[in-house]
């Protein structure tokens, strides 16, 4: 019998089905962010904390520029997984062959975007004139692999909406090994620098790549792709824009937000700024083990909807909210206790890494209120609802900290005070999220009635 990797979430245990379904998201997460890990651990042993800096005050503007192309694939994710849950293989073929050419193009556009902004934005973010060459020469490089993080991004969706998230991560783990040892070869042994980081997280973007295309093109199921034979179909491109675009869009302004933020961080120095950024990298850990119950949420509940099964809808957020707020508190605080070990990692400097350690403090141990924020906006989303969650996280985190710095930071102008925004921006935008969630399922609980009874 030819082995599944394709998982049944309408039926069976749910709480097992979960966390099988999210272990290996978690998992793949963990290796995206090993990459850029390896990438500021290596080049801040050996190429010291000025590269350090280069690489991670370029970040957030990265984020800002390709989280709109990602967001659509989160359209991908849902569609997918509706059509599924509805047995409509015409929408599936549909859908997939749509979202390959998006993935192509976004990524080529990304391509110019990257080479042509990176300085500029730099500059207006106020990155210091000792580190900006070698994070614009990071920039450009980086956004050359482009393509294929795009096409990795829209294919891994695709599997993960039938139950897949085995094989996205098998990729990532041989990925992720050649990113680490082309870092080692290209920084400690060729002395490339921010250069070689950056090539070598981009050759582990073409693997990672290729092997996902190659897994979907052999796939003799629903999600089998034809690259011979694509076609693009404007009816699932409005659909995903309309489910995907508000995510990206949210995406966007939450970067916004932090490039502010790091605009802020680096006006504390170059050393304020390699703790900030070795403190991140460590926190991305936490917030992905978090964010794979998010997109769990989202894909179980997109497959629900698609069956009419609105009663383990309800369930499935009332797990993923449970398991997502138990994982966020003990990483959060594990992270905190070990917070100097961890940092110890990125750089022997004394001062860079207690400038770590205050955001540690903060935002690591109260994370787990951004895994509840999360969670509800996978289930509104799910549930087809794009709009709305966009407008509350846009006005309830992102304009809120934005305003915070204006105002409180200007007061205090303090690492705690910069910080604080995180988790108060958190707990005020889960809050207004769960009345939206109220409101939604009414409305749509009322819509599968009445299809069910025309049936």
């Amino acid at each position: 019998m030819k082995k599944t990797y394709e998982m049944d979430m309408i039926h069976g245990p749910l709480v097992r089905n979960i966390l099988q379904y999210a272990f290996p998201l978690m998992l793949s997460g963990i290796l995206q962010l090993m990459f850029n890990a390896a990438d500021v651990i290596i080049v801040g042993r050996f190429a010291g904390s000025g590269a350090l800096a280069a690489v991670g005050s370029t970040g957030a503007l990265c984020n800002l520029l390709i989280n709109l192309f990602v967001g659509v694939s989160i359209g991908t994710n849902v569609l997918v997984a509706r059509y599924y849950g509805a047995r409509d293989l015409d929408g599936i073929q549909e859908t997939i062959n749509t979202s390959i050419i998006t993935a192509a193009v976004g990524g080529v556009a990304l391509i110019f975007i990257g080479f042509f902004a990176s300085r500029p934005l730099l500059s207006i973010m106020g990155t210091p004139t000792d580190v900006i060459d070698q994070s614009v020469l990071y920039m450009r490089i980086y956004f050359a692999g482009m393509p294929f993080f795009m096409l990795y991004n829209f294919g891994a969706a695709i599997l993960r909406s039938v139950g897949d998230t085995r094989r996205p991560l098998y990729f990532l783990m041989v990925a992720g090994v050649i990113n680490v040892v082309l870092n080692v070869i290209m920084v400690v042994f060729f002395h490339m620098g921010v250069a070689g980081v950056a090539l070598a997280t981009v050759v582990s973007q073409i693997i990672s790549c290729l092997l996902v295309i190659r897994c979907l093109t052999l796939n003799e199921g629903a999600i089998h792709l034809n690259i011979y034979n694509l076609t693009f179909n404007k009816e699932r491109m409005t659909e995903m824009l309309r489910i995907g675009l508000p995510a990206g869009f949210q995406g966007m302004v939450f970067s916004l937000s932090n490039v502010i933020i790091q605009s802020s961080v680096n006006s504390f120095g170059s050393l304020v700024m390699a703790g900030n950024t070795a403190a991140a990298n460590i926190e991305g850990f936490v917030y992905t083990a978090m964010n794979a119950f998010y997109q769990t949420n989202l894909s179980f509940t997109s497959q629900n909807y698609g069956a009419k099964n609105k009663e383990r809808m309800g369930k499935i957020l009332m797990c993923c909210l449970g398991i997502v707020t138990l994982v966020g508190a003990v990483i959060g605080n594990l992270v905190y206790i070990f917070g100097e070990f961890f940092i110890g990692f990125y750089t022997t400097d004394p001062q860079v890494v207690q400038y770590g350690m205050n955001r540690l403090a903060v935002i690591s141990t109260t994370y787990f209120i951004c895994g509840l924020m999360d969670v509800m906006v996978g289930s509104i989303r799910g549930m087809g609802y794009a709009i709305m969650p966009m407008i509350v996280s846009l006005l309830g985190a992102c304009a809120f900290r934005i305003v915070w710095i204006f105002t409180v930071f200007q007061m205090y102008h303090t690492q705690f005070s910069l910080y604080i925004s995180y988790p108060i921006s958190w707990g005020i935008t889960f809050a207004v999220h769960l009345v939206c969630y109220l409101v939604v399922r009414k409305k749509v609980f009322s819509k599968l009635d009445a299809q069910t009874q025309a049936a």
